[in-house]
């Protein structure tokens, strides 16, 4: 049966008055038929409008599980508190609707303060988003409650009335008016439509398309891309539903378009798998999310309506499950190496629940909108990745997604759905390397663990601070070595790791200890190192990357390389110079223990104290073990400070907007000292993850299975013979072992058992250089498989290969297999 059309719809639609509604004249015939047929397409328009509320409203609630089971019936049950608590509490007042949230701006303009009261009016409209929650959701002890109704709708016309409307001018964080404020607004509307007038609704709609005009989608630029292109269609597509508005639901449809297509440069996503936001940010597990959630949540509400989303490119945002998102994901948490500023969202000041985000509460979302993006895809898309979604939180031991005290209701419900489906096999972590040279970041995942390494260029900022978050993350891509097991350690830079850490030594890291100040380098990841040589090569299992390291604000140079094998990650520093005048150093590790930090850390067999706070010079250290954690291998010796000490900070120490309860954890830090104004430093060592104390002595006892080729400015290179690897970061051409290059790159051997070999070679530093030629001390029968940029290769005696030019590539790697002699 078709739903009556609403009459404010068909006043907001029209405009016509209702005077004239009430005025009925009697038309000629022909107008009559034309009446008619506009009637009957307006009827069909409301239809349309009725039944995209109505999905949205079940987006947004969840749907599919019992009110009174668990883990639903607690958390209504809280909802509906919160609803009673804000409702109680709520004060109409000038400027301001609760008294904790003012958004009366003295001096508006764009300063960090009015960035504080911009972000209490999108305060105050989630507020009255959670209230019309309560009372739409079942089970909250709020259903349907009239003086709840009353409060919301008394709250919104306050809103309007005073800060969001057609006559305001906005100021503080545009995002907090074209983003953060409607879309709890519309939220708000939806679920009380049936409560507001059709006058409400078009002054709410009047003050939506005041902040949120259709120029905001006009040109894919600034800041209407990527994620926040994404954001901005929702609000657009929310007014259109709001509004009975066909135009506007059409322009959110349309103006997603640009965000399908890969990009080369700037925002969005990359056929590697990468994604940038804010022009030079890694930013897959932050706004990466919102732009994953945002585009399954569109996708779920335009399905099967007149305003379907039918761009072909959105395959390439399913292909991106697997080649963007997939890689960052581990046991439930998505690595921090992507998530920008967010890693300084730990505890807000301003929570009185004092829930903390960390990366497994950033991964599981992303968990969630992947099982809703599924339900657009094709069926097998949608079976693997509701596959993958199961294995990630049935590994997730440290923080089961089912009890994320922040996760929404309806992320809860669908996870649920897909932890109950029996026709559901968890699918395991996968193993292999995944290089991504356009965010300079890589992982890499061997059975029993994961890891990730951050680097930084001329493309790709340090870090990004920005509205006083993540103020001393400065040297985040300053190499930074992640790693993970798979059923240890899942909490390493979970418990309190951010504010607590020395920023100065963050673990694979290369720093100068020249104090820096909160937020160096500028806001919005400004600062970038002038540098192109940052990248590497990979066969999909093993690699070699390279990093050219200048420190931020530093004279420090250093050229840092990784070499990702089967059980190991080799590490390698050379040519670190210096003249800061202060202490520089290369963190092997340093792990955060927890509050107690009784982890045992043994050196070439003797077991060190466990107190703290403690410190030992280790000279000539052949390997040291870290219990519960993994072995480290410094060949030939090294000296190597290790320290355990209790470290104490606060949230709001990197985050202005941060808790200031002091926290305490312990950290057991192994670190090389370079000295004062180090020149042409050097480091080696290996990282074992998870491995005992037994295999990690026996790893340093076996002298022959890691050969060093070179360890200098000039290259960095290695052999394992047992494994028939062979991998060099040439920094300039030149000869390390059997391989010689004419010019700076990046070559992988490895040799099979049947007989064959795969030659991996990519140009780091991206420049369009023809002529390249690499040369393989080693008999080759026959080329049998080459990339078209290869031009020439001699058989017989030793391996040349001719690159006609790696620049196209953009980095990316190059894979020639020969069969040998």
């Amino acid at each position: 049966m078709p739903t009556p059309w609403p009459r404010r719809a068909f006043l907001l639609t029209t405009g016509t008055s209702a005077l004239s509604l009430a005025t009925p004249t009697t038309p000629p015939a022909a107008a009559r038929d034309t009446a008619t047929t506009a009637a009957v397409e307006a009827t069909a328009d409301a239809d349309a409008f009725a039944a995209l509320r109505a999905k949205w409203r079940t987006l947004i609630l969840g749907e599919g599980f019992s009110p009174t089971a668990e883990p639903f019936q607690t958390r209504l049950a809280q909802l509906g508190a919160d609803a009673r608590q804000l409702r109680d509490t709520m004060a109409p007042a000038t400027g301001s609707l609760w008294p904790d949230a003012s958004y009366a701006d003295p001096e508006p303009d764009t300063d960090q303060e009015s960035f504080g009261y911009s972000a209490n009016l999108v305060t105050s409209c989630t507020r009255l988003a959670t209230m019309a929650g309560a009372y739409s959701q079942q089970g909250t002890g709020l259903t349907g409650d009239s003086t709840l109704k009353s409060a919301i709708v008394t709250g919104l016309d306050h809103l309007y009335t005073q800060v969001y409307n057609e006559r305001q001018a906005r100021f503080g964080n545009w995002w907090s008016w074209q983003i953060g404020a409607p879309q709890a607004l519309l939220d708000t509307c939806v679920l009380m439509y049936d409560a507001l007038s059709a006058e409400r609704l078009s002054h709410y709609c009047a003050a939506v398309d005041h902040f949120v005009p259709d120029s905001a989608v006009a040109q894919y630029t600034g800041t209407s891309t990527g994620a926040n292109r994404v954001d901005l269609c929702r609000v657009l597509a929310l007014r259109g539903v709001v509004g009975a508005n066909a135009a506007k639901v059409a322009l959110a449809r349309d103006a997603l378009s640009p965000v399908f297509p890969y990009v080369t440069s700037g925002d969005g996503l990359y056929v590697d798998g990468s994604f940038i936001q804010h022009t030079t940010v890694p930013y897959t597990g932050s706004y990466g999310s919102v732009l994953l959630g945002g585009l399954g949540l569109l996708f779920a509400l335009l399905d099967g309506s007149p305003w379907e989303v039918t761009d072909s490119g959105k395959q390439i945002v399913f292909d991106a499950v697997e080649k963007a998102w997939a890689p960052f994901l581990y046991n439930g948490l998505v690595m921090d190496c992507v998530a920008g500023r967010a890693i300084s969202r730990g505890i807000a000041a301003s929570d009185a629940k004092k829930a903390q985000a960390d990366d497994h509460l950033r991964g599981h979302p992303i968990l969630a909108s992947i099982a809703l993006l599924g339900q657009g895809a094709s069926a097998a898309e949608n079976a693997r990745w509701r596959g993958l979604v199961k294995g990630w939180m049935r590994r997730d031991y440290y923080s089961p997604p089912l009890s994320d005290p922040q996760l929404s209701l309806t992320h809860l419900a669908r996870l649920k759905a897909v932890e109950d489906d029996t026709a559901v096999t968890p699918v395991p972590e996968p193993t292999g390397h995944r290089l991504f040279t356009n965010m300079a970041r890589a992982t890499h995942r061997r059975p029993g663990w994961a890891a990730a390494v951050s680097m930084a260029d001329a493309r790709i900022t340090y870090y990004e601070t920005g509205n006083g978050e993540n103020l001393r993350g400065w040297h985040t891509g300053s190499g930074m070595l992640a790693w993970w097991g798979d059923s240890y350690a899942n909490g390493q830079y979970s418990d309190a790791f951010w504010p607590t850490v020395d920023p100065y030594r963050l673990p694979g890291t290369t720093a100068s200890r020249k104090v820096l100040a909160d937020g160096a380098g500028g806001d919005w990841g400004a600062a970038r190192p002038d540098v192109s040589w940052v990248g590497g090569a990979s066969d999909g299992q093993r690699a070699v990357l390279g990093q050219h390291l200048k420190g931020l604000q530093s004279t420090l140079s250093a050229r840092k390389a990784w070499f990702c094998l089967d059980d190991t990650i080799v590490c390698l520093g050379a040519g670190i110079n210096c003249a800061d005048g202060t202490v520089v150093e290369s963190t092997v590790e340093n792990r955060n223990l927890g509050p107690s930090g009784r982890s045992p850390f043994q050196v070439d067999g003797v077991t060190k104290p466990t107190t703290t706070p403690w410190s030992q010079t280790l000279t000539g250290a052949r390997w040291a073990h870290i219990g519960g954690h993994g072995g480290y291998v410094f060949p030939g010796g090294a000296a190597v400070r290790a320290r355990r000490e209790q470290r104490t900070g606060k949230w709001s120490d990197i985050n202005k907007g941060g808790a200031t309860t002091p926290l305490t954890r312990t950290y057991l830090t192994l670190h090389v000292d370079h000295g004062t104004d180090p020149t042409d430093a050097a480091y080696a060592y290996m990282l074992l993850p998870g491995a005992s104390a037994a295999r990690t002595a026996e790893r340093a006892g076996a002298s022959g299975w890691l050969r060093i080729l070179a360890n200098s400015g000039a290259r960095q290179g290695i052999s394992v013979p047992s494994l028939g690897f062979t991998g060099v970061a040439f920094w300039s051409g030149g000869t390390a072992g059997a391989l010689t290059v004419s010019a700076a790159c990046v070559v992988l051997v490895s040799e099979r058992p049947d007989g064959t070999a795969v030659v991996c070679v990519s140009d780091p530093t991206r420049a369009a250089r023809a002529g390249l030629t690499v040369t393989w001390d080693r008999p080759v029968a026959a080329v049998t498989a080459k990339p078209a940029t290869v031009t020439s290769a001699g058989t017989g005696a030793a391996l040349k290969l001719t690159f006609a030019d790696l620049g196209p590539t953009k980095g990316a790697t190059q894979k020639i297999t020969v069969r040998l002699g």
